[in-house]
């Protein structure tokens, strides 16, 4: 046999081994997808743990992620990748699979979350200090645009806040100003000269913003005033309309202990299901003429009003003194069924994406819920410090999330 014939005999061999190590799972880790990935968020360590949610269980913790005392996060498209905003104004891109910080950037003094483009190409975060929305690239973390939020504010030349920043079709980034009540669209097409459109006197402190599931409509809640803004992206040239109007007129409106979230998003039944500000209520809304239908009263002032993935049930959770029990509201008949003792600060929570078990982070007992929606059967509990946002990668496919 000749040298190069042995040699190439030699390649073949190792080359065959190293497949057969590899089908013995030997020198090398299991292959895994990322359809059931997620992330919690530990707030008071600077830290998420990465979760699995088909076997209920933590794969791992990636720390050094700044302040994360109000973070979000949002996934690449492939689910690889989470981009997690926290308040100290950090963007920190995770590799789920390999659990670990890929690159943070802190790029300003103070943000509250952010969303990807429709093409997954731009990463943008919402702040309110200087007040603006900055894109990114979002594979490098390399600064492509910056939306300052001037004029506005309390006095000219002073940025305002921006709040309830959603991704829109087209590259498209939809957010509100809550100092200067406006919202803002804008078209990152070119994302070297991107083009903004200002829609002004929408009302008074827009504090949130949600895009619905088909990309059509941006609400901004009020917390200056009762009622909605509503801008059709399809027909942006209609303006702003106000929805809900004066929901509370006539009653005293109760204080306020933490802010509603709308970004949850509830769309079952052809209806709208929206948190009332200083309100033991949840309002009802016909999504074809955004009028209100209906008013579904609760225990305290709901948070989060999320609807399961088959718009069969709502889950509500509450600001204190409440915000140990979560309420199930059954859509058909729009009354509550269940109430849950989840134990002090179950605030957020997340559903699987079939929507068979709703995952319900519990801060003050350093715990991570997880319930069967069917039974409401407590199935089991993960230990987290203090948790607090739960976001899985089924988002990534998601207009608004």
């Amino acid at each position: 046999m000749s040298i190069r014939s042995l040699l190439f005999l030699v390649i073949l061999l190792a080359v065959a081994a190293s497949g057969q190590a590899a089908a013995d799972g030997a020198g090398c880790p299991p292959l895994r997808g990322t359809g059931d990935l997620g992330m919690v968020i530990e707030r008071d360590g600077g830290a998420v743990l990465v979760v699995e949610h088909s076997g209920r269980t933590i794969l791992g913790r990636v720390d050094g992620l700044g302040d994360l005392s109000h973070a979000a996060a949002v996934f690449s498209r492939d689910g690889r990748h989470a981009y997690v905003f926290g308040r100290d104004g950090g963007l920190s891109k995770v590799d789920l699979l390999g659990l670990r910080l890929e690159k943070r950037i802190v790029q300003a003094g103070n943000s509250i979350g952010g969303a990807l483009s429709s093409d997954g190409r731009l990463v943008a975060a919402q702040n309110y200090e200087p007040g603006g929305v900055k894109v990114f690239d979002a594979e490098t973390l390399a600064l492509v645009a910056d939306l300052p939020a001037d004029p506005g504010g309390p006095a000219p030349g002073v940025r305002s806040k921006v709040v309830g920043l959603a991704d829109a079709p087209g590259n498209r980034f939809v957010y509100s100003l809550f100092d200067a009540g406006e919202i803002r669209v804008a078209d990152l097409g070119d994302a070297t000269h991107p083009v903004v459109s200002r829609f002004a006197g929408i009302g008074r402190q827009p504090y949130d913003g949600l895009i619905t599931p088909d990309g059509r409509y941006y609400l901004a809640g009020l917390f200056g005033e009762d009622g909605l803004a509503l801008l059709d992206l399809w027909h942006p040239e209609a303006g702003v309309r106000r929805i809900l109007d004066g929901y509370g007129r006539g009653e005293q409106p109760l204080p306020v202990y933490k802010m509603p979230h709308l970004r949850g998003w509830a769309l079952a039944s052809g209806r709208a299901w929206l948190p009332a500000i200083g309100r033991h209520e949840v309002l009802v809304a016909e999504a074809a003429g955004w009028t209100e239908v209906a008013r579904v009263p609760v225990l305290g002032q709901p948070v989060f009003v999320i609807a399961r993935p088959d718009g069969r049930q709502l889950w509500v959770t509450f600001a204190l003194p409440e915000n140990d029990r979560i309420q199930v509201i059954d859509v058909p008949t729009g009354a509550v069924v269940r109430t849950i003792a989840t134990g002090p600060a179950a605030l957020h929570l997340e559903f699987t994406p079939r929507g068979d078990e709703v995952w319900v982070s519990v801060r003050d007992r350093n715990l991570v819920q997880i319930y069967d929606t069917a039974s409401f059967a407590l199935k089991a509990e993960l230990p987290a410090s203090s948790p607090s946002g739960i976001f899985f990668t089924a988002r990534a496919g998601r207009i608004g999330f």
